[in-house]
């Protein structure tokens, strides 16, 4: 069964992932992939590093902390095949977005990009 907040669009992440951390804030989203028992509980983010100097993109998709990986852009994240060989593009459709901060997706949504979906 999909849930309501899966409606946010490639486009929304793309806008939110563009927010600047300035150096102090940091994005967690909590999400799913749809009928994928590896992937149920899995995270992305953005924060800043301090000892590289710049935002990094990341992924933790085991609570191992195992498949965990940082990229320096977005697109990178973005088109990183760490879906058994598919992109967050690619699977963009079968994804739940559980949490963005802790907090209900649509309402954290509007706080990064303004928009009411």
């Amino acid at each position: 069964m999909v849930k309501e907040n899966t409606m946010i669009t490639f486009a929304q992440i793309k806008q939110l992932f563009a927010f600047e951390t300035q150096g102090k804030y940091c994005v967690e989203i909590l999400f799913s992939v749809h009928e994928s028992k590896k992937f149920d509980c899995c995270w992305m983010g953005k924060l800043h590093r301090k000892k590289i100097g710049h935002d990094v993109y990341w992924f933790g998709l085991t609570s191992d902390g195992k498949n965990a990986f940082d990229y320096p852009t977005f697109e990178e994240f973005s088109n990183a095949k760490v879906f058994d060989g598919k992109s967050l593009v690619e699977i963009w459709d079968t994804v739940t977005v559980e949490e963005i901060d802790g907090c209900d997706p649509t309402e954290r949504l509007r706080h990064y990009i303004g928009e009411n979906k």
